[in-house]
């Protein structure tokens, strides 16, 4: 019988490492997470206008824009749709954040990159997209006992209730970090692809239902 290495190995095209379908959809997974489906909550993408900006003059210049030298290096521009947030650096880079999927990550880069452009930088260009960070949250529906968790996981757990409420579970594959609350709500953070969210979430929730507290 083929060892769960081979089988990930003959099945790479096709599966992630704990066998769940590339591309599988939110039904789907559903089916192995009692129909519960993490919400994303937030993207943060890079872009690069290869371009060199002045920031006092976007920031006079551009409308719901700030700049504060002596607090942080880089403008702080909002647009409302989509509701984000960038953070415009001198080099030319850009942080956006608050998208609440990766194509809206994309299309707010594209508008901040043209929002530049038409301060007087046309040889500003939209390129190296690029997602940093998902996030996204979910409510198993049912409390969870921590403490036992903590212990029966050691090595990728960290729990200290004095410090934090939740526990630290760092999933090694995908490479996702997790919080769990003692309510069973959990936040998941660390993806770079939506699927590693849905593939962490489908890891974690059978561990998550051994350790249900029983009222």
């Amino acid at each position: 019988m083929a060892s769960p290495s081979e089988r990930t190995q003959a099945l790479s095209n096709l599966t992630d490492s704990k066998g769940l379908a590339v591309g599988a959809s939110n039904a789907e997974l559903g089916q192995d997470t009692n129909g519960i489906v993490p919400s994303i909550q937030n993207v943060v993408s890079t872009t690069n206008l290869s371009v060199n900006l002045d920031l006092k003059e976007i920031a006079l210049r551009a409308r719901n824009a700030e700049y504060n030298p002596k607090r942080f290096a880089a403008v702080i521009m909002r647009i409302r749709d989509p509701k984000t947030t960038a953070l415009i650096f001198s080099s030319g880079k850009i942080v956006v954040t608050g998208a609440k999927s990766i194509d809206a990550a994309r299309f707010a880069s594209r508008k901040y990159a043209r929002i530049v452009q038409k301060l007087g930088y046309e040889s500003a260009k939209f390129s190296e997209f690029k997602v940093q960070n998902i996030v996204a949250s979910c409510d198993v529906q049912f409390p969870v006992r921590l403490e036992p968790l903590a212990h029966a996981h050691s090595n990728f757990c960290s729990y200290e209730p004095e410090l934090f409420p939740g526990l630290i579970y760092r999933m090694m594959e995908p490479k996702v970090v997790l919080l769990v609350f003692v309510s069973g709500k959990v936040v998941l953070t660390g993806a770079k692809v939506k699927q590693e969210i849905y593939d962490a979430f489908k890891n974690i929730y059978p561990v998550l239902c051994l350790f249900q507290k029983r009222t």
